[in-house]
């Protein structure tokens, strides 16, 4: 027998977001208490799994640094647990006793969790803390690169979560990756929300999908060094962000850029540091081999580390090299080490100035960095405020790694493993994603004031004056003489109703029955059709009304008749949806 591995996947999909809707009705009752037992013992489950879970990301994706995916699998299982055990995500959330409201939480259902290669254990970890966190169930769609370690991790913790009463179906994964699947999955009627980790193509399916969802920009960073730093302090910074797991992180340090007054200092810091300045032959061979022509990084360098990217290039880094370093001229597509490298590789420029590093800054967000993250390295208080003001992205670092900075590591930003870029690139928010992102808040509020419309207009200061409202029954002529008006200037009769005889099977026309009305009776027309009368075997001239309107529909419901329409009857929506549900009209052609 054939078996069709697209096909398998879908049919997979769709099970998985069954079993999982299915465990979501009874997940979404549960109490604060049996959801945090629930994330707690899946968050420790995680944790003790994490270099196991770390040594299998980098074994199957070729992907990174083993200790420092063991660090960012801690960092989801710890500090994002730390972070979310005591947010309160059941019943009333808040209450405003001046404004008398009540906040009520409400989960949205079945999350479908999209997971990339180059961070895959850490960042399945973090998005089932904050489904369960928010009584979500979720379904999680690996890269086909990270399909067996993405496994691993939701068995790791869905076994714990059942141990301590999740309902099955709670944590599912896909095992027939496929991209029918995973669109399958994100089509599919019960997904309530997609949380999308991945390339630009992923993100848009997701954003296409007709479904919420979260995506992720990619973060070209730029990381400006003011003439005002510790230089010592600023380069450890960036080149232990450039090199963290070899540069996965979309929030990693792209670009150094420093004033000029104190270039030869920052030089000189990042060779001491384990910083390589390419020539200009060898940035020519490290583009040729890390930035496609598409002007995307290249699969096959991501993650890799500084020498291995140098070998395969056709040179050799001294030891102890941990980012390759190319000084530019300029930033886009005449310059391919511009762009988002996810890989220890750092463009370098040198400015006049912080008011010419606040634009180069600037030119690298814009060039596939919107609204992601930026990190200046400063003493000036002054001059790091204006960054935060003027520049077009929603994380700014200060003083720290960017890319431990931006995920909340080493700052009081939540911690987080998807980061929003807001409008600036194309997402729904700009914020770093948790579990009240991820519930929906329902409003109980109390009358504070009586209504009192002539109050509030005195209150409001309405001097009076103007007409009086009409009543319905001054307005109903007036419409009755605009419907008649209308058909008058297409040619029908407007004259009084006709009143059907009792054998009549169709019934009366609301303004006039229009060219029926001028026909001597028992004279029907060419096409006219004919219907059997409820009182006689002969058959009765039928012409389709004119115009219908809902008084018509309930006066025939009423005196259990029909109405006949044909392809040039007015019908109005509210008359045509009640005569549809109670098949009162008969057609004509």
């Amino acid at each position: 027998m054939v078996k069709d591995p697209d096909l398998l996947s879908v049919q997979e999909a769709r099970t998985l977001v069954l079993r999982a809707r299915e465990a979501w009705s009874s997940f979404s009752h549960f109490s604060q208490e049996q959801v945090d037992r629930i994330v707690a013992a899946a968050a420790e489950a995680a944790s003790n799994a994490s270099e196991e879970l770390a040594r299998g990301a980098v074994e199957e994706t070729g992907f990174g640094v083993v200790k420092h995916k063991f660090v960012k699998n801690k960092f989801a299982a710890v500090d994002v647990f730390r972070f979310i055990k005591d947010l309160k995500t059941v019943g009333v959330i808040r209450e405003v006793p001046e404004r008398k409201l009540y906040e009520i939480a409400e989960p949205v259902g079945v999350v479908v969790a999209v997971i990339p290669s180059t961070n895959p254990t850490s960042t399945a970890i973090y998005k089932i803390l904050i489904c369960l966190k928010s009584r979500n169930t979720i379904v999680l769609s690996p890269h086909p690169a990270a399909r067996q370690c993405v496994q691993a991790t939701a068995k790791v913790m869905r076994e714990a979560a059942l141990a301590a009463g999740a309902p099955e179906g709670t944590i599912e994964c896909m095992e027939q990756v496929s991209i029918d699947g995973t669109q399958e999955l994100m089509r599919h009627r019960h997904t309530s929300l997609i949380l999308a980790t991945g390339g630009m193509g992923l993100v848009r399916a997701a954003y296409s999908s007709g479904k919420p969802a979260y995506g992720v920009g990619p973060g070209n960073v730029p990381a400006y060094v003011e003439s005002s730093a510790d230089v010592v302090k600023a380069i450890a910074d960036v080149l232990t962000g450039k090199s963290f797991d070899n540069g996965t992180l979309c929030c990693s340090e792209q670009a150094l850029i420093c004033d000029e007054s104190i270039s030869a200092r920052v030089r000189e810091e990042v060779v001491k540091q384990g910083g390589y300045f390419l020539s200009p032959e060898q940035i020519r061979a490290v583009e040729a081999i890390a930035v496609t022509p598409a002007r995307l990084a290249n699969p096959e360098i991501v993650g890799k580390s500084a020498a291995f990217i140098a070998e395969r290039a056709g040179f050799a880094v001294p030891g102890g090299s941990r980012v390759l370093v190319a000084e530019l001229d300029g930033v886009g597509r005449e310059y391919p080490l511009s762009i988002e490298k996810l890989a220890p590789i750092l463009a370098f420029y040198v400015v006049a100035d912080w008011r010419e590093g606040c634009e180069r800054s600037k030119q690298v967000l814009r060039y596939g960095g919107m609204g992601h993250t930026l990190s200046i390295h400063s003493q000036n208080q002054e001059i790091i405020m204006e960054f935060a003001l003027q520049k077009p992205a929603y994380r700014i670092v200060a003083n720290s790694s960017a890319t431990h900075g931006a995920v909340g590591f080493s700052t009081g930003l939540d911690p987080a493993m998807t980061l929003g870029c807001g409008a600036y690139g194309g997402n729904i928010t700009s914020d770093n994603i948790s579990p009240m992102h991820l519930i929906n808040i329902k409003r109980l509020v109390f009358e504070m004031r009586p209504v009192d419309v002539d109050a509030a207009a005195a209150e409001y200061g309405f001097e009076g004056g103007g007409q009086t409202p009409p009543t319905r029954a001054s307005v109903r002529p007036s419409v009755e003489e605009a419907v008649s008006r209308f058909l008058d200037r297409r040619g029908f009769s407007a004259a009084a109703p006709v009143v059907p005889g009792a054998g009549d099977a169709v019934g009366s026309h609301p303004v006039g029955a229009g060219a029926a009305e001028s026909r001597p009776s028992g004279e029907p027309s060419d096409g006219d059709a004919t219907l059997e009368s409820a009182e006689t075997d002969a058959p009765s001239p039928i012409s389709p009304l004119d115009f219908v309107s809902e008084d018509d529909v309930r006066a025939a419901l009423h005196q259990a008749r029909k109405l006949a329409v044909g392809p040039r009857t007015v019908i109005t929506p509210s008359a045509r949806d009640l005569g549809n549900e109670n098949d009162i009209f008969i057609r004509i052609s």
